[in-house]
């Protein structure tokens, strides 16, 4: 990919969309574009923490394993998004697994060169410790979820959190989700079963609290599921 391209390329990540010519031209100087396919891994859990990624096209999903191989979904991220979020400013490993979910391609940046461009960008540093605000604001709600709320609600909020990540909105207003979450993915985001997942979609399509099309996609009306949990 030719340095022109990377510069255009960075300047759609919200991290960089307000630098000027001359400060895409440091970070595209130091970043490698790179293509990986499905299913293959861009590091493992305990790997020398070495660079950021930023996602120009393709979903990656990033999770932890314990000792007895179990998975604990992190985050499914996508274009526009970088990954790991601690990796500015951490020494050491990584903290997780990142499996490419679709054929996709990254900007690798060393974090030993970012971090002199932060260090020569002020206004750079303070959008980057935004953008780690704003992920910390999500785990934190993610540990209340768990913590507060039994499991029907954590799934609820699941769906709500992925349909407003991820899905399509329709005219009517909903939502489309596509099918390319497993019973697995969902009950390993939350921490339960595949089986629970599976027992608590089939009430919620029978209590039409969801929607499944003939893609197996399903629907969401956000409003009503807030109204089931009582947030509104």
């Amino acid at each position: 990919m030719r340095i022109d391209v990377i510069k255009k390329v960075l300047s759609e990540f919200t991290l960089f969309k307000d630098l000027n010519d001359y400060e895409l031209a440091k970070i595209a100087d130091i970043a490698i574009a790179r293509e990986w396919k499905k299913q293959s891994h861009i590091f493992l859990q305990g790997d020398l923490l070495e660079n950021v990624y930023f996602i120009y096209s393709g979903k990656i999903k990033i999770y932890k394993s314990d000792i007895n191989g179990k998975e604990q979904i992190v985050a499914i991220a996508k274009k526009g998004e970088m990954f790991p979020h601690v990796g500015f400013f951490r020494k050491g490993s990584y903290p997780a697994n990142a499996e490419v979910l679709e054929t996709s391609t990254l900007l690798i940046v060393p974090i030993s060169k970012f971090e002199g461009v932060l260090i020569a960008n002020p206004e750079l540093s303070i959008k980057v410790f935004k953008v780690l605000g704003e992920k910390i604001v999500d785990l934190q709600n993610r540990l209340e979820e768990q913590i507060l709320n039994n499991t029907y609600e954590q799934i609820i909020k699941l769906l709500i959190r992925l349909g407003q990540k991820h899905g399509k909105k329709l005219a009517d207003g909903t939502i489309q989700l596509k099918s390319e979450f497993t019973n697995r993915d969902l009950a390993n985001m939350i921490g339960t079963t595949r089986e629970t997942i599976s027992r608590t979609l089939t009430k919620m399509k029978k209590d039409e609290l969801i929607q499944v099309d003939d893609e197996g996609d399903m629907i969401l009306d956000i409003n009503l599921l807030l109204e089931e949990i009582n947030l509104i």
